[in-house]
Protein backbone atom coordinates (compact mmCIF):
# COMPACT_ATOMS: atom_id res chain seq x y z
CA UNK A 1 0.00 0.00 0.00
CA UNK A 2 1.63 3.58 -1.10
CA UNK A 3 0.81 6.44 1.21
CA UNK A 4 -1.24 8.52 -0.80
CA UNK A 5 -3.73 5.94 -0.79
CA UNK A 6 -3.63 5.19 2.61
CA UNK A 7 -4.50 8.87 2.82
CA UNK A 8 -7.54 8.64 1.08
CA UNK A 9 -8.98 5.42 2.90
CA UNK A 10 -8.27 7.32 6.39
CA UNK A 11 -8.09 10.98 6.01
CA UNK A 12 -11.53 11.38 7.19
CA UNK A 13 -10.91 9.08 10.32
CA UNK A 14 -10.07 9.80 13.87
CA UNK A 15 -8.61 6.75 14.62
CA UNK A 16 -8.77 3.49 12.57
CA UNK A 17 -7.81 -0.05 12.64
CA UNK A 18 -5.62 -2.29 10.78
CA UNK A 19 -8.96 -4.54 9.82
CA UNK A 20 -10.47 -1.30 8.57
CA UNK A 21 -7.44 -1.35 5.46
CA UNK A 22 -7.69 -5.11 5.08
CA UNK A 23 -10.00 -4.41 1.89
CA UNK A 24 -7.19 -2.99 0.04
CA UNK A 25 -6.36 -6.52 -1.53
CA UNK A 26 -2.90 -6.25 0.64
CA UNK A 27 -1.96 -9.64 3.00
CA UNK A 28 -2.62 -8.51 6.88
CA UNK A 29 1.37 -9.25 7.72
CA UNK A 30 2.49 -6.79 4.54
CA UNK A 31 0.09 -3.94 5.96
CA UNK A 32 0.95 -4.64 9.54
CA UNK A 33 4.79 -4.04 7.88
CA UNK A 34 4.03 -0.92 6.07
CA UNK A 35 2.09 0.43 9.14
CA UNK A 36 4.93 -0.27 11.48
CA UNK A 37 7.20 1.60 8.84
CA UNK A 38 5.18 4.54 9.06
CA UNK A 39 4.93 5.08 12.65
CA UNK A 40 9.13 4.65 12.78
CA UNK A 41 8.82 7.14 9.84
CA UNK A 42 6.31 9.35 12.20
CA UNK A 43 3.97 9.54 9.52
CA UNK A 44 1.47 7.38 11.78
CA UNK A 45 0.60 7.78 15.58
CA UNK A 46 0.03 3.91 16.81
CA UNK A 47 -1.73 4.56 20.02
CA UNK A 48 -2.18 0.77 21.55
CA UNK A 49 -1.81 -2.91 19.45
CA UNK A 50 -3.49 -2.25 15.91
CA UNK A 51 -5.23 1.08 16.44
CA UNK A 52 -3.57 4.03 14.62
CA UNK A 53 -4.16 7.91 13.94
CA UNK A 54 -2.80 9.92 11.45
CA UNK A 55 -0.01 12.02 12.52
CA UNK A 56 0.12 15.72 11.97
CA UNK A 57 -0.51 17.57 9.37
CA UNK A 58 -1.78 14.73 8.03
CA UNK A 59 -4.90 14.30 10.19
CA UNK A 60 -8.15 16.40 9.07
CA UNK A 61 -9.48 15.99 12.75
CA UNK A 62 -7.76 14.61 16.02
CA UNK A 63 -9.68 12.56 17.85
CA UNK A 64 -11.75 13.71 20.82
CA UNK A 65 -9.98 11.86 23.94
CA UNK A 66 -13.58 10.21 24.57
CA UNK A 67 -13.27 8.48 21.03
CA UNK A 68 -9.70 7.44 21.33
CA UNK A 69 -10.97 5.65 25.01
CA UNK A 70 -13.89 3.77 23.31
CA UNK A 71 -11.81 2.61 20.20
CA UNK A 72 -9.22 1.11 22.80
CA UNK A 73 -11.61 -1.29 24.43
CA UNK A 74 -15.14 -1.67 22.51
CA UNK A 75 -16.49 -3.14 25.69
CA UNK A 76 -16.14 0.32 27.85
CA UNK A 77 -17.86 3.48 28.10
CA UNK A 78 -16.54 6.87 29.27
CA UNK A 79 -17.77 7.42 33.54
CA UNK A 80 -15.84 8.54 36.66
CA UNK A 81 -14.45 11.40 36.93
CA UNK A 82 -14.43 12.26 33.01
CA UNK A 83 -17.63 12.13 32.53
CA UNK A 84 -18.57 13.56 35.84
CA UNK A 85 -16.34 16.58 34.25
CA UNK A 86 -17.71 16.71 30.78
CA UNK A 87 -20.87 17.02 32.86
CA UNK A 88 -19.96 20.15 34.39
CA UNK A 89 -20.98 17.73 38.13
CA UNK A 90 -17.84 18.24 39.39
CA UNK A 91 -15.39 21.71 38.83
CA UNK A 92 -12.03 19.89 37.89
CA UNK A 93 -10.53 19.07 34.65
CA UNK A 94 -9.22 15.46 34.55
CA UNK A 95 -6.29 14.95 32.79
CA UNK A 96 -6.82 11.18 32.76
CA UNK A 97 -9.55 9.53 30.69
CA UNK A 98 -11.04 7.19 32.96
CA UNK A 99 -13.46 4.26 31.30
CA UNK A 100 -15.19 1.22 32.80
CA UNK A 101 -15.36 -1.98 31.04
CA UNK A 102 -15.74 -5.47 31.15
CA UNK A 103 -12.64 -6.90 30.25
CA UNK A 104 -9.41 -6.26 31.91
CA UNK A 105 -8.10 -3.07 33.90
CA UNK A 106 -5.48 -1.05 31.72
CA UNK A 107 -3.75 2.11 32.05
CA UNK A 108 -2.44 3.46 28.82
CA UNK A 109 0.03 6.05 27.61
CA UNK A 110 -0.11 7.52 24.32
CA UNK A 111 1.08 10.70 22.53
CA UNK A 112 -2.90 11.79 23.26
CA UNK A 113 -3.33 11.69 26.71
CA UNK A 114 -3.66 9.08 29.44
CA UNK A 115 -6.57 6.55 29.66
CA UNK A 116 -7.52 4.67 32.56
CA UNK A 117 -10.12 1.62 32.35
CA UNK A 118 -11.67 -0.80 35.32
CA UNK A 119 -13.61 -3.27 35.18
CA UNK A 120 -17.13 -3.36 36.22
CA UNK A 121 -19.10 -6.65 35.89
CA UNK A 122 -21.70 -7.36 33.21
CA UNK A 123 -24.55 -6.85 35.13
CA UNK A 124 -23.52 -3.34 35.97
CA UNK A 125 -22.62 -2.57 32.48
CA UNK A 126 -25.20 0.22 31.84
CA UNK A 127 -26.47 3.20 32.31
CA UNK A 128 -24.54 5.03 29.49
CA UNK A 129 -25.08 7.00 26.47
CA UNK A 130 -23.75 8.09 23.11
CA UNK A 131 -23.01 11.50 23.16
CA UNK A 132 -22.17 13.87 20.11
CA UNK A 133 -19.17 15.53 20.97
CA UNK A 134 -19.15 18.03 18.16
CA UNK A 135 -16.93 18.00 14.91
CA UNK A 136 -19.23 14.55 14.04
CA UNK A 137 -17.21 12.80 16.80
CA UNK A 138 -19.60 10.48 19.18
CA UNK A 139 -18.87 8.37 21.81
CA UNK A 140 -20.13 5.96 24.57
CA UNK A 141 -20.36 8.38 28.02
CA UNK A 142 -21.95 7.17 31.09
CA UNK A 143 -25.03 9.45 32.30
CA UNK A 144 -24.71 11.79 35.32
CA UNK A 145 -25.74 9.45 37.76
CA UNK A 146 -24.12 6.18 36.46
CA UNK A 147 -20.75 8.14 36.43
CA UNK A 148 -21.27 8.96 40.12
CA UNK A 149 -22.08 5.64 41.00
CA UNK A 150 -19.85 4.03 39.25
CA UNK A 151 -16.84 5.93 41.57
CA UNK A 152 -18.94 5.17 44.34
CA UNK A 153 -19.20 1.76 43.72
CA UNK A 154 -15.30 1.48 42.67
CA UNK A 155 -13.84 3.49 45.48
CA UNK A 156 -13.46 2.00 49.34
CA UNK A 157 -15.28 3.75 51.63
CA UNK A 158 -17.27 5.95 49.45
CA UNK A 159 -20.42 5.76 50.83
CA UNK A 160 -19.95 8.55 53.41
CA UNK A 161 -20.80 12.24 53.59
CA UNK A 162 -17.36 13.28 53.92
CA UNK A 163 -16.00 11.88 50.82
CA UNK A 164 -19.09 13.19 48.74
CA UNK A 165 -18.22 16.39 49.73
CA UNK A 166 -14.97 16.31 49.78
CA UNK A 167 -15.63 15.63 45.23
CA UNK A 168 -17.78 19.23 45.50
CA UNK A 169 -20.36 18.64 43.55
CA UNK A 170 -22.46 20.96 41.75
CA UNK A 171 -25.25 21.27 39.92
CA UNK A 172 -26.56 18.65 41.43
CA UNK A 173 -30.41 19.79 40.20
CA UNK A 174 -29.58 18.43 37.00
CA UNK A 175 -29.58 14.57 38.28
CA UNK A 176 -32.35 12.48 38.03
CA UNK A 177 -33.19 11.08 42.03
CA UNK A 178 -35.39 8.08 40.31
CA UNK A 179 -32.58 7.13 38.07
CA UNK A 180 -29.91 6.77 40.75
CA UNK A 181 -32.68 4.72 43.01
CA UNK A 182 -33.07 2.53 40.02
CA UNK A 183 -29.15 2.05 39.53
CA UNK A 184 -29.09 1.18 43.14
CA UNK A 185 -31.60 -1.28 43.00
CA UNK A 186 -30.56 -2.84 39.99
CA UNK A 187 -26.89 -4.00 41.55
CA UNK A 188 -28.39 -4.75 44.94
CA UNK A 189 -25.57 -3.01 46.41
CA UNK A 190 -26.25 -2.00 50.18
CA UNK A 191 -23.10 0.10 49.80
CA UNK A 192 -24.89 2.60 46.78
CA UNK A 193 -28.10 2.44 48.62
CA UNK A 194 -26.34 4.28 51.49
CA UNK A 195 -24.61 6.51 49.26
CA UNK A 196 -28.31 7.32 46.92
CA UNK A 197 -29.69 8.54 50.52
CA UNK A 198 -26.84 10.77 50.70
CA UNK A 199 -27.09 12.24 47.31
CA UNK A 200 -30.38 12.73 47.80
CA UNK A 201 -29.33 14.91 51.24
CA UNK A 202 -26.73 17.10 49.31
CA UNK A 203 -28.75 17.80 46.50
CA UNK A 204 -31.97 18.96 49.13
CA UNK A 205 -29.15 21.41 50.95
CA UNK A 206 -28.01 22.49 47.56
CA UNK A 207 -31.74 23.08 46.56
CA UNK A 208 -32.18 25.34 50.05
CA UNK A 209 -28.66 27.16 49.30
CA UNK A 210 -30.38 28.95 46.30
CA UNK A 211 -32.12 32.34 45.81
Amino acid sequence: MKWEELLRQVADEPVFRTGFLAGSGESLPALRLQLSRWVKSGKLIQLTKGLYTLAEPYRKRTAHPFVLANAMKKASYVSLQSALGYFGIIPEHVPTVTSVTTQRPARVGTPLGRFLFRHIKKSWFRGYQRVDLGSGQKAFVATPEKALLDLIYLTPKADNYDFLVELRLQNLESLDRKVLIQLARVIRSPKLRRAVRLLERLIDEEGEREP
